[in-house]
């Protein structure tokens, strides 16, 4: 009998034990995910700030040594913009006018919180070229010659003498109108004075001017035929005014083609 409780006792042990281990066996547990680590929070109050941009341009960008041009450029978020070339810190845009002797780079650099940025623009720098000028071949009209190679004679004051720049500067007219290719051209030789002296005098005065001319042209083998002389006097002034400068100018021959 006490064999028997005995036996019961240890039966009930085990079946405890089974029962327990079953339960454990027969319900399985999901796994668990893998930890996940968060990002590090930014620093409070620190932000990405934009980078400086640059544009650089010269027009025009090639020249002539002696002739200029014009560097122009333009920044965003610069606090500092430099250009080499002689032209150093410049504001944040604008331009400036340059004169290189040479072909020249010119390198532009923005600076700012949010870094740097750089620029070039090249000009070009030739030496000057000569330009041919080439004669026309069309000859002068007569006005034109006459204007330029026939010129007046000058006196003294109350005199009609002939000075020695009056002597070459027809000695001069002579050899002009000499030449074969203007021996046709006929011409009237005014006589004029300035404003003082009557005018009845200044007309003699005038007359005795140009005849002076005339008669030297004529010794120089001018055609006397192609001369005339008259006197105007006072009446038509080549400078108006009240001084020896005026009066100087109006003492004159006058040399007209007819």
């Amino acid at each position: 009998m006490r064999k028997s409780l005995y036996m019961l006792a240890i039966l009930g042990v085990v079946l405890t034990g089974i029962a327990v281990t079953g339960t454990g066996c027969g319900k399985k547990v999901a796994p668990q995910p893998p930890a996940v680590t968060p990002p590090p929070t930014p620093p409070v109050g620190r932000t990405s700030l934009p980078a400086p941009t640059i544009s650089l341009t010269a027009s025009p960008a090639a020249i002539n040594r002696g002739q200029t041009s014009t560097i122009s450029w333009r920044t965003s978020n610069a606090t500092e913009v430099n250009i080499d070339g002689g032209i150093g810190t410049v504001e944040a845009s604008g331009s400036r006018i340059v004169a290189p002797t040479a072909s020249i780079t010119f390198t532009a650099r923005a600076s700012g919180p949010g870094g740097s940025a750089t620029a070039e623009a090249r000009v070009t720098v030739s030496e000057a070229t000569d330009i041919a000028i080439v004669p026309t071949s069309r000859p002068l009209s007569d006005g034109e010659w006459f204007v330029s190679s026939v010129k007046d004679v000058f006196f003294d004051y109350d005199s009609y003498e002939l000075r020695d720049d009056a002597r070459q500067s027809l000695i001069e007219d002579a050899k002009a109108l000499n030449a074969s290719d203007r021996k046709h051209i006929r011409i009237t030789i005014e006589g004029h004075c300035d404003e003082r002296g009557s005018e009845a005098y200044n007309l003699a005065l005038g007359d005795k001017r140009a005849n002076a001319a005339r008669d030297f042209l004529i010794a120089q083998g001018v055609d006397p035929a192609r001369i005339d002389a008259i006197s105007y006097g006072e009446e038509k002034p080549f400078l108006l005014g009240h001084d020896e400068d005026a009066w100087r100018q109006n003492r004159r021959a006058h040399l007209v083609m007819r």
